[in-house]
């Protein structure tokens, strides 16, 4: 993060080329980058890398991330919908953001680690990791739930965020200056279910015992970790939302929801701070959802 004496990776100042999307079973490659490149007015700044970049808050954090002059690496399975961030990102030359899409399962470890190696690659360095990739699955009742949905979740939601983790850490206790931050994309399903949501309130009640156990083991190497609880931004996860959704009692209710905007400027109030200081968890939510006496 930024701080006294940090120095950020490296960007370059021209569009960077969309690596091919990556299948399964197959390695995402980026194009190689000559190190003269990577050698430009851009040096000193830092390096961010968002999961679940295509879309919803991953994209409105990426956009928010660079307006604040992060390095953008952009991570998702889709790769158009990568690209279309990198395109509303925009590219300013050498004295502005430089963007990365990477095409990326987050389920897939061999994927994980040629994300990382691009990273590393290209701008030497990983000052903060946006863990967001998730998926809600099927609302259905818990005994019509099949085991290949519940993995599903399961994979993306806690298996994805841990192999980024873990990532991230082995890059950031490596590098010189060490250190950086993970802001782990929580939920207010951390907290209270709602109905028909086993396996993602499962995840996310998960997702705090990662936060809290990378917050400790991170202590030592100026990793800190901290992680967002959002409730009903508006993204294509939350569309049921506003034209009615279950209810604890059982009715079916309209629920108010937040631009995604919001929640990108918590982030980079998160991200911003020193390594010193550490927002371990912070709920944003619409003002008038039913979470407070939710059940």
């Amino acid at each position: 993060m930024a701080r006294a004496g940090q120095v950020g990776g490296t960007a370059t100042a021209a569009r960077p080329t969309l690596p091919a999307p990556a299948s399964r079973g197959r390695t995402p490659r980026t194009a190689p980058v000559p190190q003269e490149a990577r050698e430009d007015g851009a040096a000193g700044r830092r390096v961010a890398l968002v999961t679940g970049a295509g879309s919803g808050i991953g994209r409105a954090v990426a956009l928010a991330l660079a307006a604040d002059n992060w390095t953008v690496v952009l991570a998702g399975r889709r790769a158009e919908a990568l690209e279309e961030t990198s395109r509303q990102v925009g590219y300013a030359g050498i004295e502005g953001p430089a963007v990365l899409p990477v095409p990326t399962d987050v389920t897939r470890p061999d994927e994980v680690t040629a994300l990382f190696t691009a990273l590393r690659d290209r701008f030497g360095r990983l000052d903060l990791l946006f863990n967001n990739a998730g998926a809600f699955g099927p609302p259905v009742p818990l005994e019509e739930l099949s085991y290949e949905d519940w993995r599903a979740v399961v994979d993306v939601n806690l298996n994805g965020a841990f192999l980024c983790a873990q990532a991230a850490f082995r890059t950031m206790k490596e590098q010189d200056p060490q250190g950086g931050r993970i802001i782990n994309n929580g939920s207010l399903s951390a907290h209270v279910p709602r109905p028909h949501s086993i396996a993602y309130t499962a995840t996310k009640h998960a997702m705090t015992g990662l936060t809290k156990s990378l917050s400790l083991d991170g202590r030592p190497y100026r990793i800190a970790c901290g992680q967002i609880d959002i409730g009903n931004a508006a993204t294509e996860m939350t569309g049921r939302m506003q034209t009615g959704i279950l209810q604890a009692s059982g009715r079916t209710e309209v629920e108010p929801v937040m631009d995604t905007a919001d929640v990108a400027r918590t982030v980079v109030h998160m991200a911003t701070l020193p390594l010193e200081a550490n927002v371990q968890f912070a709920t944003v939510m619409a003002t008038t959802m039913p979470y407070v006496g939710r059940g």
